[in-house]
C-alpha cells in the first residue's frame, strides 16, 4: 500500500514533468457547482466518477426510440479568447455546436460530456470554461454528466487549450425528421445568428493578423467593445427553442432542419433536402449582421464570396408545411430569435447543373440550393 508520503512525491514528481494533479482538482471543485445545476432526477450519480450515467427508463414509452449523438469542438474560436483572456463564452459555442446538430433529426438532447486538452491547468480558466458549458446545458434542458481536463505539456503552450464536446439525445422513429418528409410547395424559414458563431474564424484570424489589428482594443465599427469581445459573440442555442416547437401542436408540420455551420448556407440546406427538389434563398429577406460587412471589407471581400465560409446572418433553417408557416414563425419570433421565410421548395429544374447550384455536401446528394438576389440594406 502506498503510504501518503509516497503519494506526495509521486505527485512531486508529475508535477515537475508538467502535470499538476492539485490544480486539476481544485479546477473540478470551482467548476462543481456549475455542472450539478444542470443535472435533474434522470442523472445517477455526481461529479467523479469514471463514467457519467442516466437512467433511461423512460425509452419505454416510446415505440422505437431511436438514439442520436454528435461530437464537436469549437475550432480556432479558442485562439480568440485565449488573445484576450476571456473564457466564460466559449463553452457556449461547444454546446451550441452538438446539441443544434442533434436537434435537425427532431431529437432531444438528453446529456453532454466534455474534453479540455490544455497546456498548463489554470483552474480559473478551466472553470470558466466549464461554467460557459454547465450554464447553457442548462438553458437547453440538458445534463453535464462528465468530462476531462487533460495537461499536455510540451504539446500545447501553458496559456493553450482546446475544447470538445459529444451529446447524446432521443427521437421516436415515427417523428424522425429527415428529407423524405419533404414536399414540393413547403416554406423554409431562416432563424437568425448571433454572429460568426463557430464557423470561419481561420479566415477571420487571417483577416485581423493582415489588418494588424489588435483583438484587446476597440475599433471605430464595433463601439465600446474590444475586436476581441465582439467576435467572441456566443453562438446562439436554438435546441430549446426548436424542441418546443416540435412539441407543440406545430410539431407534426416540420418537415426537416439544417444547422448552418461549416461549409455555408447553400451546402447545408442541400444536404437535408431530397434529390428531387430545389431551392433559392432570396438575398433580399435578410440583412446580414454588421459583424460580416465590417471583416469581410477589411479583407477586400464581397459578401457573395463568403456564402460557402460564414453564416452571414444565417444560423439555422426549418422546413415546414406552407399552411403552418406563419404560425412556426411567429411561435419562434416570439421566443426572441427573428425568423423569416427564405424561399419555398420547387421542383428541380433541368438547369440544376449549372454554376451557381451545390447539389451535394459532406457526400451526400442533396436537393439543388442556390442564393439570388441582392442582400437588404
Amino acid at each position: 500500500m502506498t503510504n501518503a508520503s509516497e503519494q506526495g512525491h509521486v505527485a512531486s514528481a508529475y508535477a515537475a514533468s508538467g502535470v499538476d494533479t492539485e490544480a486539476g482538482d481544485l479546477a473540478v471543485e470551482l467548476m462543481k457547482k456549475a455542472v450539478s445545476a444542470t443535472h435533474n432526477d434522470l442523472v445517477v450519480g455526481g461529479l467523479g466518477g469514471f463514467a457519467g450515467m442516466m437512467d433511461v427508463s423512460f425509452l419505454k414509452q416510446y415505440e422505437r426510440p431511436l438514439l442520436a449523438t454528435s461530437t464537436d469542438g469549437v475550432g480556432t474560436k479558442v485562439a480568440i479568447a485565449q488573445a484576450i483572456d476571456k473564457h466564460d463564452t466559449i463553452g457556449q459555442d461547444l454546446v451550441g455546436m452538438v446539441v443544434d446538430d442533434i436537434v435537425v433529426t427532431g431529437a432531444k438532447s438528453l446529456f453532454m460530456t466534455d474534453y479540455i486538452a490544455c497546456g498548463k491547468v489554470v483552474p480559473q480558466r478551466i472553470a470558466d470554461i466549464v461554467r460557459g458549458i454547465a450554464e447553457a446545458c442548462q438553458a437547453v434542458d440538458v445534463a453535464l454528466v462528465g468530462g476531462e481536463t487533460a495537461e499536455h505539456p510540451g504539446l500545447l503552450h501553458p496559456d493553450e487549450y482546446d475544447v470538445a464536446g459529444a451529446a447524446t439525445g432521443v427521437v421516436d422513429a415515427s417523428k424522425l425528421l429527415s428529407a423524405g418528409r419533404v414536399q414540393v410547395g413547403d416554406v423554409v424559414l431562416g432563424l437568425e445568428a448571433s454572429g460568426f458563431h463557430s464557423n470561419g474564424y481561420s479566415l477571420v484570424r487571417k483577416i485581423v493578423a493582415d489588418s494588424k489589428l489588435d483583438y484587446n482594443k476597440t475599433v471605430a465599427e464595433f463601439g465600446a467593445r474590444s475586436l476581441g469581445e465582439v467576435l467572441l459573440e456566443p453562438t446562439r442555442l436554438y435546441t430549446g427553442v426548436l424542441n418546443r416547437v416540435l412539441e407543440s401542436a406545430n410539431g407534426s408540420d416540420v418537415r426537416v432542419m439544417s444547422h448552418i455551420t461549416g461549409g455555408g448556407i447553400a451546402a447545408n440546406l442541400s444536404r437535408v433536402l431530397p434529390s428531387g427538389v430545389s431551392l433559392d434563398v432570396d438575398r433580399s429577406t435578410w440583412r446580414p449582421l454588421d459583424v460580416f460587412s465590417v471583416v469581410a471589407g477589411w479583407g477586400g471581400y464581397k459578401l457573395t464570396d463568403l456564402e460557402a465560409t460564414w453564416n452571414l446572418g444565417l444560423g439555422f433553417a426549418v422546413v415546414v408545411k406552407a399552411a403552418a408557416a406563419d404560425a412556426i414563425a411567429a411561435q419562434i419570433n416570439a421566443e426572441g430569435i427573428r425568423t423569416w421565410q427564405l424561399g419555398i421548395i420547387e421542383s428541380t429544374p433541368c438547369d440544376a447543373e449549372l454554376p451557381g447550384y451545390v447539389t451535394e455536401a459532406k457526400g451526400v446528394r442533396g436537393g439543388a440550393v442556390r442564393l439570388v438576389g441582392s442582400y437588404a440594406n
